[in-house]
């Protein structure tokens, strides 16, 4: 098992440094080329047309990215408005439903597009890669076979010639041309018909979006005029003073549920002091200090301010 690795790795690397040689000798003009001008033009062709399919694979999909963004803005836009919009105001039904129909157009939208426009369009841009392959292919094969024409020519105008190995080398170069000729043979088929289907495919695919947006911009028009009715309407209400307002609640009196407040007077008050009866003798010595406390102040001030 492992000598058949070996064996098969190693005619590969005889072979790739075979073809190798005979692109540098091809290239440095010591050896021809063998040359199909219609092949040419059918692979100039077919270039084109890959890179315009790519092209397109590219802003197509970056559209339906696009569009998906939109749909996610237009719903959150109409869920906005739909909170806002008070449900005393006129039209506040209406508003929900348009909302509603808006979001359906966009999901109907991108759907169409991802099925009808891209799913297409991955398909037509699949046959680039495996018709690229079959082309590199024809090139190897036709590499090859120039080298073992080559081979022989060299050995035919040798006269000292093994004839054994130059008749396996002719048998060599008759393998090597017919795989050439029949891959060559395929391509010169299917390069021009794929290259004919881009108009096909182009004609359909552009008919399906165009449609789509038509249909999707026809619809939403009607949404967005109803829409404007709406707001129209209630416009005309807050101009005429027919706008129902919002029944606000009125604040309720405080209700003083607390316990009453019980006084203390030995709490809020000072102590009273309690009244004491004077005895005769008391009073006199009373009146008496009174009457010396007097007559000495107006001792000691002006006769004038204190008259007799």
């Amino acid at each position: 098992m492992a000598d058949t690795k070996t064996t098969n790795l190693s005619r590969l690397v005889l072979k790739q440094a075979g073809r190798a040689k005979e692109k540098i000798l091809q290239n440095l003009g010591k050896s021809d080329k063998t040359t199909d001008e219609i092949f040419e033009e059918h692979l100039t062709n077919f270039n084109a047309q890959q890179v315009n399919a790519t092209r397109l694979h590219k802003d197509i999909n970056n559209y339906l990215r696009c569009i998906r963004a939109m749909q996610t803005a237009s719903k959150n836009l109409m869920d906005t408005l739909s909170d806002i919009y008070e449900k005393e105001w006129i039209g506040q039904d209406m508003l929900h439903v348009q909302a509603q129909n808006n979001e359906m157009l966009w999901a109907d939208l991108a759907h169409k597009l991802t099925d009808q426009v891209v799913t297409p369009l991955n398909t037509y841009q699949a046959q680039f890669p495996e018709m690229r392959k079959k082309i590199d292919k024809r090139g190897r094969k036709l590499i090859d076979y120039d080298a073992e024409r080559h081979n022989v020519q060299q050995m035919q105008n040798n006269p000292n010639r093994n004839e054994a190995k130059y008749i396996r080398a002719k048998e060599q170069m008759e393998n090597a041309k017919r795989t050439y000729e029949v891959l060559n043979s395929e391509l010169h088929d299917e390069l021009p018909a794929l290259f004919d289907s881009r108009v096909i495919f182009l004609v359909t695919n552009m008919q399906t979006l165009f449609a789509a947006e038509e249909v999707f911009h026809s619809e939403t028009s009607k949404v967005f005029s109803e829409l404007e009715t709406v707001v129209d309407k209630l416009s005309k209400e807050v101009q005429k003073g027919t706008l129902p307002r919002r029944s606000m609640n009125r604040a309720l009196p405080l209700e003083h549920n607390s316990a009453p407040i019980i006084q203390n007077s030995s709490m809020n008050s000072p102590p009273k002091a309690k009244s004491k009866i004077l005895s005769p003798n008391s009073l006199k010595k009373v009146q008496s200090f009174s009457e010396g406390l007097m007559s000495h102040v107006k001792s000691y001030y002006n006769n004038t301010l204190w008259p007799k």
